[in-house]
């Protein structure tokens, strides 16, 4: 296996934020913690106290069957360094692994450095967003196949706790089409049977990829978890005027700044949803701040109306029924874990420009937050045509099938063809501009009709590299096929591989050595995006 790093501008979509993050630019640094490569994080001192940490270490230990140094680690002082990702069918996407890996990479880097850490997996189990997480896509010869778990739950509850029934076994089938027999294929059936919770589910068969790497997996949706990270949520209900005044505030600061804010702050949002006890559904706090009819103020949850104290209550009382939003997950999870460094994607990193304000107010702290491994992977047969087509990811990630076909077939033309073409497109661009210049020193009218004249003509003249190509592609049909095998493999649909593309088909062709070179390649600190040879 090798691997090429290139400049995360390569990588399309990505925000300006983001960008100017990767590149260290000061005007967005102390929005952050850190930047890319900063390892400063790894002297962090010991964060939370003896009895904290022993708390800690049972959940973990009652989550994690097979207990691992890293265990007593965490009880005798270590700090963390933290990924995390939505609860997914069949482990989700590319990218799930990637930063499993990082985590892992980053935590032994800094113990190898004689600053203890250990990786950990945050699943975010209480997201709503069923549809977000019941799906997972993998190639099947020419085309991609979408496998779909139909089975919607009545209300938004919390993903995680959605429990697999019968429906699961035919999508348990048609995975066993596609991967073929493999270890991985086999955890993945063994995690995803009925009866258990997709957190489970996802805990189980990740925990099996990762056995014997130190892998730490939290979920965190639990009563005795809440106890732990309850001094978040009650400065959430307390302050919440405060901390949304500081959140509108940041937002002026993003749009003064050119930028724009990654998570909308609504008028009377807050940063909690409630657990309805009767359906379980996970359903958005709204505040109204204090005024002459509600002196103190007033939360509502669809019909349900609350005060301050009945929040502090059901927290007291059914800690697990108050969920923080996107924007106060990462200060709950650092008041829960000893976090140095949390590892996320772009529009993860994006949002810590917003979270950081809560981080300081709630926390008196600002956690680093670092990128996760973003790769490409290749697999040999692409890899061969990306050769003989002398393509590189750039060309990739700026193509269509169509395109691309096209390109593959205009580099096919005969080197006499493309000789005469070139020639002639030259000499008439060359006429043209001439001529063009010529008539518009004559008469401004005159000239701008000619430049309207000269770049049909131009049209016409690529029309017929156009056409010749075309030909090339009907004579050579591979082409197109090689067009399409690339696209598909690597920018499908018009977008990164890692984010459509399951992560059990990769796992279940390279096994155990794909997530060897997972860590080798997260830990090499490539600021970019990898490009990574099977």
């Amino acid at each position: 296996m090798n691997a090429e790093c290139f400049p995360i501008t390569v990588v399309p979509g990505l925000t300006p934020l983001y960008l100017d993050y990767c590149s260290g630019d000061p005007a967005v640094r102390s929005w952050f913690g850190a930047v890319p490569r900063d390892r400063s994080w790894q002297r962090t001192a010991s964060l939370h106290s003896p009895e904290h940490r022993a708390q800690l270490a049972n959940l973990l230990t009652a989550q994690n069957p097979a207990p691992a140094p890293a265990l007593d680690l965490i009880r005798t002082g270590a700090n963390a360094v933290v990924t995390g990702q939505q609860v997914g069918l069949f482990g989700g996407p590319q990218f799930t692994p990637q930063k499993a890996a990082t985590a892992i990479a980053l935590a032994g880097e800094a113990s190898q450095a004689g600053f203890p850490h250990v990786p950990v997996f945050w699943l975010a189990s209480e997201d709503h967003d069923f549809a977000e997480v019941n799906h997972v896509t993998f190639p099947a010869r020419r085309e991609l196949r979408k496998l779909t778990w139909e089975t919607a739950p009545a209300a938004a509850i919390p993903v995680g706790n959605l429990v697999l029934d019968e429906s699961i076994l035919p999508l348990i089938d048609q995975a066993w089409e596609l991967l073929g027999y493999s270890d991985a294929m086999e955890w993945l059936a063994a995690a995803y049977r009925p009866g258990q919770t997709l957190a489970a589910a996802f805990a189980e068969f990740y925990g099996k990829v990762f056995a014997n790497k130190g892998l730490i997996v939290l979920d965190a949706s639990g009563r005795d978890a809440h106890r732990l990270g309850a001094p978040v949520l009650a400065a959430a209900i307390e302050r919440a005027d405060e901390l949304h005044a500081a959140l509108l505030e940041r937002d002026r600061e993003l749009q003064a700044a050119g930028y724009h804010a990654q998570v909308a702050v609504a008028d009377r949002g807050s940063l909690l949803f409630v657990i309805d006890r009767e359906t379980g559904a996970r359903v958005a706090l709204k505040r109204t701040p204090a005024n002459a009819t509600e002196p103190a103020g007033i939360w509502q949850a669809g019909r349900e109306k609350y005060s301050t104290a009945d929040l502090l209550g059901i927290l007291a009382s059914e800690p697990e029924r108050i969920s923080p939003s996107a924007l106060l997950r990462p200060i709950f999870q650092d008041q829960i874990l000893p976090t140095s460094a949390y590892l996320g994607g772009a529009a993860e990193i994006a949002y810590f420009a917003q979270s950081a304000v809560l981080y300081e107010r709630i926390l008196g702290r600002l956690t680093s937050v670092l990128p996760r491994l973003s790769a490409t992977l290749v697999e040999p047969a692409i890899g061969e045509l990306l050769d003989r087509h002398e393509l590189t990811l750039e060309t990739i990630f700026s193509s269509t099938e169509e395109s691309l076909a096209q390109r593959l077939a205009a580099r096919a033309i005969p080197i006499a063809g493309k000789q005469r073409l070139a020639s002639a497109g030259n000499a008439l661009d060359a006429e043209l501009t001439s001529l063009t210049d010529y008539l518009s020193s004559i008469d401004e009218g005159l000239g701008k009709s000619a430049q309207v004249s000269a770049s049909k003509m131009r049209y016409q003249m690529n029309r017929l590299r156009r056409m010749a190509a075309s030909y090339e592609l009907q004579k050579e049909a591979s082409l197109g096929r090689h067009a399409q095998a690339v696209i598909q493999a690597l920018y499908p649909q018009g977008g990164l591989q890692e984010r459509l593309i399951g992560a059990a088909y990769f796992l279940a062709r390279y096994g155990n050595g794909l997530i060897e070179t997972l860590i080798a390649e997260a830990g090499d600190g490539c600021p970019g995006h990898k490009l990574i040879r099977l």
